[in-house]
């Protein structure tokens, strides 16, 4: 929840991508031992799986873990993945509903550049949060190239788009360039030009991937 990891567990507080830790050694252990023994149990109980299958792991000592599964993309990861997909998502999706996706390699094509997402939670959240707080600065930072606004909670109301949820916002800066500390100080530009009453998020997001550079983009 709060910088260094900190606070309460809540849903993702920000994500960025590529991540160094992954390595092809790992992403092959991944597949050979969760992966594909997922697939293979679904399939021997009359369940095959087919569509978007989301693995929440954790890279330990004693290498990658699960965390959850979810039968839908992750929240804040998506943000900061499909922007940097160079293949057809479409293709790619509607190979995976077919059950055809290994014979349509093609379609997942690699990813290029970097890119950070930083979310913007409301006042009291994880717990009792407060809502109904006008968000300013939405109209400046649309005119800002290469960064997004992902809206999670919030509504109009009255002409003004408001909070609405413990998770508002995801600010996410997306760049050709793979040097994440760019990356990094662009997606907090986009963050300190919006605002509403009880805005907090964490300074630290993408710190880890910078592998022993030191980068400071706190207020």
């Amino acid at each position: 929840m709060f910088d260094n990891d900190q606070g309460k567990n809540t849903g993702g507080m920000g994500a960025y991508a590529p991540a160094p830790v992954i390595t092809p050694a790992i992403l092959e252990q991944v597949k050979r031992t969760i992966i594909e023994p997922t697939l293979s149990g679904m399939r021997a109980e009359g369940r095959p799986y087919k569509g978007c299958l989301y693995v929440g792991l954790i890279v330990t000592g004693e290498g990658p873990r699960v965390i959850e599964y979810n039968a839908r993309f992750g929240d804040p990861e998506t943000q900061v993945v499909l922007p940097l997909y160079e293949g057809d998502l479409f293709e790619l999706l509607d190979a995976a509903c077919e059950g055809s996706i290994s014979s349509q390699a093609r379609v997942a094509s690699g990813t290029r550049g970097s890119a950070v997402c930083v979310v913007l939670a409301s006042g009291g959240y994880p717990d009792k949060y407060e809502t109904g707080k006008v968000i300013g600065g939405l109209d400046d930072l649309a005119g800002v190239k290469g960064i997004v606004a992902f809206h999670a909670g919030t509504i109009r109301d009255k002409g003004a788009v408001v909070t609405s949820g413990g998770r508002v916002l995801g600010i996410t800066s997306i760049s050709d360039s793979p040097d994440l500390g760019r990356t990094i100080m662009a997606a907090y530009e986009g963050v300190r030009m919006v605002n509403f009453r009880g805005m907090h998020y964490r300074h630290d997001i993408g710190r880890k991937g910078l592998t022993g550079r030191v980068v400071s983009w706190h207020d």
